[in-house]
């Protein structure tokens, strides 16, 4: 089951957080079709947030096809984004890189910007060729 961690400095609305982690949750393959995510009340008791977000980020997860409310039983994953299990190579590889990272004195912030970077160069790069810019 996924567990919210909600980072209330982020400047990332409440609601969004638990989507986004919930989508992550789905890539990872952390929750796979059929898992029961946690009920608002659970979410609210681990967290300290309104239920309404709760509810509202729920809700955005149905309108994307991701997950649906069964009334009186729950909500649950109808489809996943499993790509990249949770236990894969590629993960092992990110975990020692970012231990070097981190034993090298970058702080989270410096790590996740150094990651956005390349990403975003690697991808855009990728985009571009995929839709025929000669850069």
């Amino acid at each position: 089951m996924v567990e919210y961690r909600i980072d209330r400095h982020s400047g990332v609305a409440t609601y969004v957080q638990i989507v986004q982690q919930t989508k992550q949750a789905l890539r990872l393959g952390v929750l796979r079709p059929g898992d029961k995510l946690p009920t608002a009340r659970e979410v609210v008791e681990a967290t300290a947030i309104n239920p309404n977000t709760v509810l509202k980020a729920y809700r955005e997860l149905e309108r994307d096809g991701l997950v649906e409310a069964r009334r009186g039983l729950g909500t649950f994953v109808r489809r996943g984004l499993s790509t990249a299990p949770a236990h894969s190579p590629l993960r092992a590889e990110l975990d020692a890189w970012a231990v070097r990272a981190r034993d090298t004195g970058l702080d989270r912030d410096d790590v996740a910007a150094l990651f956005t970077a390349v990403l975003e160069e690697h991808f855009a790069a990728r985009e571009a060729h995929f839709q025929g810019d000669p850069s």
